[in-house]
């Protein structure tokens, strides 16, 4: 395996070997993925045009609960196996090997590596769902966690437990595991950056024909709908706070608007590309949210003080029971929300997962694995601890809206929090800001993910390549807004996440490579 590997770095640092790239029209495109991928956007999107947005709605949330009631088990040992999987790597002497060799330095800047895989990974998720979901969870919104009675201190404290729980380490070590694979194959083995290289180790030249073809057209499927479905679904969001703030009735114009801002804005990016784009709004990003935390413990303090604990012991306790699918009584709450986090995770996966490759050469696989997954964690919890102890706060004593009819419009939620606080206005535009701040990293990231993997996996894919994909993921979002609304973009959703199944089998896949690429190096670092 060592030699099989050494002499294809070699032979493969121009990542040509069984391409098929084509040059026209300013792009660079790997034939059968980037056709493909196209011919299926455009197929899928007339079919959710023409049919009837409920019925498309109902009959993909058909396939797809199918697939999460049938397949729930597998999800969830699947996700506890990624975690386990980490962290036996990143404390095994295979840790001590670093992306892009022994002598590789990292190419950016601890604060802004991390800003940008944060902001890439949840940044807009926390901002959503930060405060709804431990609301949703303490009031019965939906279901509560081993049906613990709503309104209760054991409510409370699992509400923000398995609020955690589903933005914590098992998300994570989903996304640090592709990462992880994609970059040392990458910046270690000379293979292209592409989801088809993490099948090499395996099936060998068979992954440049039609098998990972497959792998790569999901990939971009999954990473370009997942991104239209957040972008159409967050404008909503950001169009029922700034009609809050603002007193406006801004509609779809107004959603139109916001997105061709953000794709606009994007596009400008994805032009600049990492360092003077991504980067730099990623690092914009951070500095925002960490204003916002800052200011809303320095508000709450009393409150926080006492929910950060809470939700750290709450999560320590509670984690093995949550992970654990058997004698639950609390099917339909883990059906409907940790094993449809679970698809989700992984569906976003590629994504995320090559975004983070793109980023993290230099770093030994012990550092990389430990910043990716726990340190993400940990802000995660102190934002959720932060947001969501005020919420149910305020829901306990009455505050507000969120006191007197508990969730009413999840869009709203957050700004139904801050409606009862001190300077709540000027909170509510800095969230806004942060809100498509966030929506631009992601659209940026994203599509310089899709521009490598239709360019046979390419790190940096010609101009207009970015541009066509940053203008495609506005545009899909815009048209279903325009002519399905939420229904349509449940329904996105919803398909998104079918391809979660088989995409686990390929991860699963990938720890194998993973550990066979790792031991090839391994006395190297002797």
């Amino acid at each position: 395996m060592n030699n099989t590997f050494n002499k294809y770095s070699i032979e493969t640092t121009d990542y040509t070997v069984g391409q098929d790239n084509i040059q026209k029209w300013g792009f660079d495109i790997h034939n059968p993925v980037f056709g493909i991928s196209a011919g299926l956007i455009f197929l899928l999107l007339s079919a959710l045009l023409i049919v009837d947005p409920t019925t498309a709605k109902d009959a993909i949330n058909g396939l797809k609960n199918g697939i999460i009631d049938n397949f729930d088990i597998f999800f969830m040992w699947s996700a506890n196996f990624f975690v386990i999987f980490a962290f036996v790597l990143m404390l095994s002497p295979l840790g001590k090997i670093r992306i892009g060799g022994k002598d590789a330095l990292p190419e950016y800047s601890m604060a802004s590596w991390l800003a940008m895989l944060f902001s890439a990974g949840i940044g807009i998720g926390l901002m959503f769902w930060g405060v709804a979901e431990p609301t949703a969870y303490f009031t019965d919104w939906w279901g509560t966690p081993f049906n613990v009675e709503a309104y209760t201190p054991e409510a409370k404290s699992l509400a923000l437990a398995s609020t955690i729980f589903h933005w914590g380490i098992h998300g994570w070590a989903i996304y640090s595991i592709v990462a992880l694979s994609l970059a040392f194959f990458a910046y270690n083995k000379g293979l292209p950056l592409s989801m088809r290289s993490i099948l090499y180790p395996i099936f060998g030249d068979r992954a440049w024909g039609w098998l990972g073809h497959i792998v790569d057209i999901m990939a971009v499927l999954a990473t370009l709908f997942g991104l239209a479905t957040s972008l159409g679904l967050g404008t909503m969001q950001a169009t029922s706070g700034i009609n809050h703030v603002f007193g406006t009735d801004g509609g779809i114009g107004m959603q139109l608007i916001i997105i061709a801002f953000i794709t606009f804005i994007a596009i400008l990016s994805v032009i600049r590309g990492i360092e003077g784009g991504v980067k730099l709004l990623s690092n914009i990003n951070m500095l925002f949210a960490l204003a916002l935390l800052v200011f809303m413990t320095y508000i709450g303090f009393d409150i926080v003080k006492t929910s950060i604990p809470e939700t750290f012991i709450a999560y320590v306790k509670n984690i093995i029971p949550l992970s654990s699918p058997g004698g639950r009584d609390d099917t339909d709450w883990m059906h409907g929300w940790t094993v449809f986090y679970w698809a989700w995770w992984i569906a976003w996966s590629p994504f995320v997962g090559m975004f983070i490759a793109r980023v993290s050469k230099g770093r030994t696989v012990r550092e990389f694995l430990f910043c990716v997954i726990v340190i993400p964690t940990l802000m995660s919890l102190i934002w959720m601890a932060v947001f969501g102890g005020i919420a149910i706060d305020q829901v306990v004593n009455k505050v507000g809206e969120l006191g007197a009819n508990g969730l009413t419009d999840i869009s709203l939620t957050l700004f139904h929090v801050y409606d009862g606080l001190s300077f709540g206005s000027a909170i509510s535009v800095l969230s806004i800001v942060l809100i498509l701040i966030f929506f631009v990293t992601s659209s940026d990231s994203g599509s310089l993910v899709i521009d490598s993997i239709t360019s046979g996996g390419k790190i940096d894919a010609p101009i207009p390549q970015r541009i066509f994909w940053a203008t495609v993921e506005g545009a899909i979002a815009a048209v279903l807004l325009w002519i399905g609304g939420k229904e349509a973009l449940q329904a996105l959703q919803s398909g998104v996440v079918v391809t979660a199944l088989p995409f686990t089998f390929v991860l699963l896949l990938m720890c194998v490579s993973l550990i066979k690429g790792l031991n090839s190096e391994r006395l190297l670092y002797k």
